[in-house]
């Protein structure tokens, strides 16, 4: 597939979308806070404590920079730019300039960071198809940042190419392992025309009125900009990862925004191997899937909603919201507790799945990580618990609660890349339960095996 020029700026017409005095580089204070969890204990620490609009990338994502020292989130101290904050000092600098979209991928290898950025049209305002890719230089820009000698954008940030109009490519976007390629989404036309002949295109599926196809998924080379697509579907592609130690090992969902037919897929970069990670029943309600280690990703198989028949049945029909989602008896029969429930871990080798731990009660582990030494697992609840997982023994923890079911949004938890510690995003510290901040909590020492 050709690829647009890159340097798309020739027109005249066409600018990159950018905010006013938001200087890449740009330094603001330390907002650190150590709180002690009035529950568990724990000492959490609070590394954003203002209500600027804080959240953490997504769960599926790499959150630390390769050196281990800083966590890039997003932020509306500097509306539509990423930051990040050194969680040793909790000094903050922003990452970029001239906006992004989409995921936010930091390399785990090399100090730098990619990310997607629309282009407007200056004439009409409006949003053009084409997507740049931009690669930002982390450690020339905080080096510059300290030493008070910072540069224009330009000397940071590289667009590594610019998406083909006609293909519609959106911000779910994953680096690979090797550093050289990302992955991202692709419009429904432009699906389409690579979709096989025999594939079954879906219609949409439960109350959300998501997950109609085709969909699809294209790559860029980093260095050349050249795109190429890898793989079309007959369903909504979502949640798009990449294995970080296996290059070119794909793995996304089916997305309608709760219970999928068949949730869970992998793929290789080449579009060989589609198949299903998780072959799912129809009473299994599979979701959030994170890869967490080489041959391992971890997925939450939901036991949120009451088994038919039982005295405490929601009433048929009933749709409860906020704290307790996902109720509504048009996503079927799944998600009770009849069948096994719980954090799961499915080999991608050897296709075997073992369940972690399960609350007693309750929604359920819902959003789920692991750390990378098959260790430790970690899960939040409907209820914004944190849970840990010794997977040698067994063992569940909470760890930390009082995130407030009111929160703008779920924690989230990661699990760092050395198994030390979870970020999550929480309103613990918000006045109006509402804005989030960017918390650490450790692995507690006398729980470390």
């Amino acid at each position: 597939m050709k690829n647009l020029p890159r340097v798309i700026s020739a027109f005249v017409c066409i600018t990159i979308a950018c905010t006013i005095n938001a200087q890449i580089g740009k330094r603001f204070p330390s907002e650190k806070k150590i709180v002690k969890d009035p529950v568990t204990g724990v000492m959490l620490t609070f590394l954003t404590s203002t209500p600027a609009g804080d959240s953490k990338i997504y769960q599926t994502h790499n959150q630390w920079t390769s050196d281990g020292r800083w966590l890039i989130f997003r932020s509306n101290r500097v509306k539509g730019e990423a930051m990040a904050v050194n969680e040793e000092t909790g000094e903050m600098v922003q990452v970029t300039e001239g906006g992004y979209t989409g995921m936010l991928n930091i390399a785990r290898h090399s100090m730098k960071l990619y990310f997607m950025r629309n282009i407007m049209d200056t004439a009409t305002k409006k949003i053009l198809a084409p997507v740049q890719l931009v690669e930002v230089d982390l450690e020339k820009l905080f080096a510059d940042s300290k030493a008070n000698r910072l540069k224009p954008a330009d000397a940071y940030q590289r667009i590594c190419g610019t998406t083909p109009a006609e293909i519609g490519a959106g911000g779910d976007m994953a680096l690979d392992a090797d550093e050289r390629r990302a992955y991202f989404r692709v419009s429904k036309d432009e699906a389409a025309r690579h979709l096989p002949s025999e594939a079954t295109i879906e219609k949409s599926f439960g109350p959300r009125n998501m997950g109609a196809g085709p969909s699809g998924i294209a790559m860029m080379d980093l260095k050349t900009g050249e795109t190429r697509h890898v793989i079309s579907v007959g369903f909504q592609v979502g949640h798009i990862q990449a294995n970080p130690w296996q290059p070119g090992e794909i793995v996304f969902c089916w997305e309608t925004g709760g219970k999928s037919p068949q949730r869970t897929w992998t793929v290789m970069a080449n579009g060989s191997g589609l198949r299903p990670l998780y072959p799912e029943a129809p009473y299994e309600w599979v979701t959030h899937e994170a890869i967490i280690a080489k041959d391992e990703v971890a997925i939450a198989i939901m036991g949120h909603r009451k088994i038919p028949g039982t005295t405490t049945q929601t009433e048929p029909g009933t749709a409860v919201s906020g704290a307790n989602p996902g109720q509504e008896t048009d996503w079927g029969p799944s998600g009770t507790r009849e069948k096994p429930t719980g954090l799961a871990i499915v080999n991608l080798r050897t296709r075997e799945m073992t369940i972690a731990g399960q609350t007693d009660s309750g929604s359920g582990l819902w959003h789920v990580s692991g750390s990378p030494d098959g260790k430790w697992a970690v899960g939040d609840d409907f209820a914004r618990n944190i849970y840990l997982i010794d997977r040698h023994t067994r063992e569940m923890t909470l760890l930390s609660t009082g995130h407030k079911t009111t929160a703008a949004d779920h924690p989230h938890p990661t699990v760092s890349p050395d198994g030390t510690k979870i970020q999550i995003q929480s309103a613990m510290l918000s006045a109006d339960n509402r804005s989030m901040n960017i918390c650490i909590i450790p692995i507690p020492q006398k729980t470390k095996k």
